[in-house]
């Protein structure tokens, strides 16, 4: 797993990345797990995540907006448009008292880019 602290701030929410390689659902639940065992991210406002799962030819597209409508599609359409299949990417959001707007989606997308350019 590999992750990425306060890589961006905005009127006082803080967003980190994390993501890693994961075969099948269970490779999901067990990475969602593994996160949420670090007290810091349990605590977290927001926890979306998507991941393009690829076996036998077929891919199956699986997401989660923990709260924060719409975050997970964002991750999805990134992933499906790089083609990166079988990592599991989590934008985490520690939500501070002003409300975003879309702005929060501008910043799920650089959290993503942020993640990918990093795995190459």
């Amino acid at each position: 797993m590999r992750q990425f602290d306060n890589i961006i701030s905005d009127r006082g929410s803080r967003y980190a990345m994390s993501g890693g390689p994961v075969t099948g659902r269970s490779g999901v639940q067990a990475f969602l797990k593994a996160l949420l065992r670090d007290k810091r991210f349990a605590r977290a406002t927001h926890n979306t995540w998507a991941v393009l799962l690829e076996a036998d030819g077929q891919i199956t597209p699986l997401k989660g907006d923990d709260g924060e409508a719409g975050a997970g599609a964002v991750i999805l359409r990134m992933l499906e448009r790089d083609s990166v299949t079988n990592h599991l990417i989590v934008v985490t959001r520690w939500y501070g008292g002003v409300r975003l707007g879309g702005d929060r989606f501008r910043h799920v997308q650089e959290a993503v880019r942020h993640y990918l350019g990093h795995i190459g």
